[in-house]
């Protein structure tokens, strides 16, 4: 007699698709969460590949509920098994966890729901049609309208021929049946009603997000080079291109890609980059370039882990030092570190601002978890959003580099006014020409640092969740941050204050008394050494107390940092 799985009490259902590249999981991702999102529910997906053009073990999370879902958790309630290997989701499978698949061919200490996609597939008209064939199931059991699929799968395939329509419908129809199947015969039971349909909402990933920010931030040049996991913001930068008048070059490799935005700020365009680690690696001496031209930049970090190729498609938070001490000489530079979706768009569209007026670099650091994950929020206020350009019209007396006050000089481009933009990549005088004397060396380091004491005091504080009382004060910086939130809302420890850095540096003085005050400081960083740790040491004196710490290539999981902070003792 089969087991039953009874989901009524849960107020958010995980499934986890899992299959070999090119088996579809991706298309089944994308489909379920369109329709589940059209129906009312939100959802949360992040996915997991291994770094194989075809075989290994892929997998997809999706989180539903009628409730807001926007983090990682280790548990699985229902997993759908394309392909039957599931070796690296052995360690999230427990008894509770229902697993429809090919019972002879898969391998687990826990029973089994016999059922062959492929067969059904097959039976259909292609094995190509498996996913269709999950996609139906998932819906049924979720007490979905099938005819909603049925629709989509029209629309999708319209270009194809009717015989693929058909089968596709068809195999759809299958995996509904045996849906349908269980929920009658009571071996599984939902209970999860849609609140409203979410027409006010969007469902958007992390490349999407940050692509997003980029073109309401005013960016019309975009120059990089692919690299995992941050070639999916120059895709949909050159899908959106034509629609919002941005020049998107593929350069031949990173060294050039930075250098060429260099070039795009120079003559009045707002240019932009997008690379992994291993990319900006290269981009240390165009980094220093701008430091010594006082350009403008604005680089996208989608950090993994290292060193060298380390695991190109899985996630970490282990270049913050990379962006920090990037370039030779001493210059300015900020650093953002989005913790959400919200702040991927919010961030990085107000990184071209921050870049225009201080004639910085300006970094944004995310990772694979957060390119990759995707979920419902509301649509973003377009009015929180502006492009001030700061360049000037120059005179025939125009320098480049004139000392002021606060250390930032007028920024002329070519051809808008009558003066000469002369910049150099040597030492140079006011007006952009080379020299050698020690005087004006002196005067011109001072100035181009002064901006950094401006920045300091304008730096953003970080967001204060938990008890704002608390004495234990939690630390994470970047994507962690959806986790960490969850997690102390569930440890319920009414001493936990939990600050989350979005801006990495420099970091704002204010923040010193938070620091110095708490009875117990705690680190959570996606990395092995606590590099931002080592950061706030460094710029406030005070060491951690506890480290949390992960370098597995995983995102932390609710239900791990929930366990770390229910034994967090004050002492």
């Amino acid at each position: 007699m089969n087991k039953r799985y009874d989901f009524s009490d849960r107020t958010d259902i995980v499934i986890v698709l899992s299959g070999e590249a090119g088996q579809g999981i991706m298309t089944l991702e994308y489909v379920l969460t369109r329709l589940l999102k059209k129906q009312g529910l939100n959802v949360f997906s992040c996915k997991e590949f291994m770094s194989r053009v075809r075989g290994g073990l892929n997998s997809i999370q999706i989180r539903i509920s009628p409730r807001k879902v926007d983090a990682w958790v280790d548990r699985i309630d229902i997993l759908i098994p394309i392909s039957p290997d599931l070796s690296r989701l052995d360690h999230r499978i427990s008894s509770k966890t229902m697993i429809i698949g090919e019972k002879e061919k898969i391998i687990t200490k826990q029973p089994v729901i016999d059922f062959s996609f492929q067969a059904a597939a097959v039976a259909a008209g292609s094995k190509k049609y498996s996913n269709t064939v999950a996609s139906g199931l998932i819906l049924s059991l979720l007490h979905i309208d099938p005819s909603l699929l049925d629709t989509y799968l029209g629309q999708k395939f319209v270009h194809k021929s009717q015989a693929i329509i058909d089968g596709n419908i068809e195999a759809a129809k299958r995996g509904v049946e045996k849906g349908r199947d269980l929920v009658e015969k009571g071996i599984i039971k939902i209970e999860m009603d849609p609140v409203s349909p979410l027409v006010e909402k969007i469902l958007v990933d992390g490349s999407a997000a940050v692509g997003m920010g980029a073109i309401a931030g005013g960016c019309d040049f975009v120059g990089s080079y692919p690299m995992s996991p941050a070639t999916g913001v120059l895709e949909f930068l050159a899908e959106q291109s034509n629609g919002f008048s941005v020049v998107v070059e593929q350069a031949e490799d990173e060294i050039a890609a930075l250098n060429m935005v260099l070039g795009a700020w120079y003559a009045g365009a707002r240019g932009f980059a997008t690379t992994s680690g291993g990319g900006f690696a290269l981009m240390g001496e165009a980094m220093s370039l701008a430091g010594i031209t006082e350009s403008p930049a604005v680089v996208h970090i989608a950090q993994r882990p290292g060193p060298a190729t380390g695991l190109p498609t899985r996630t970490e938070q282990g270049d913050l030092n990379l962006a920090l001490y990037s370039g030779h000489g001493d210059f300015v530079r900020a650093i953002f570190a989005p913790g959400n979706l919200d702040q991927a768009f919010y961030l990085t569209a107000d990184a071209f601002n921050l870049a225009d007026a201080y004639q910085i670099p300006v970094l944004i650091l995310t990772d694979q978890y957060l390119m990759d994950s995707a979920y419902t929020i509301p649509a973003w206020d377009l009015g929180r959003v502006s492009v001030k350009k700061r360049f000037v019209k120059t005179d025939s007396d125009y320098c480049r580099y004139r000392y002021t006050r606060n250390g930032i000089s007028p920024r002329g481009v070519p051809g808008y006014g009558k003066g000469l933009v002369c910049v150099d990549s040597d030492e140079h005088d006011e007006r952009g020409r080379i020299t050698e004397d020690w005087k004006t060396r002196e005067k011109m380091m001072k100035k181009r640092m002064k901006r950094l004491d401006l920045l300091e005091k304008k730096a953003l504080m970080p967001s204060v969740h938990g008890n704002p009382d608390g004495d234990i004060v939690v630390v994470a910086w970047g994507s962690s941050h959806n986790m960490v939130l969850s997690a102390v809302e569930n440890a319920g420890n009414p001493r936990i204050k939990y600050l989350h850095f979005s801006q990495v540096y420099p970091l704002n003085p204010c923040i010193r008394e938070v620091i110095e005050s708490a009875k117990k400081l705690v680190l959570v960083e996606n990395n092995y050494s606590g590099q931002f740790g080592d950061l706030l040491f460094k710029t406030f004196g005070r060491r951690m107390n506890e480290k949390i710490l992960l370098s597995n290539g995983f995102p932390f999981s609710t239900e791990f940092l929930t366990r770390k902070f229910e034994k967090i003792q004050g002492d």
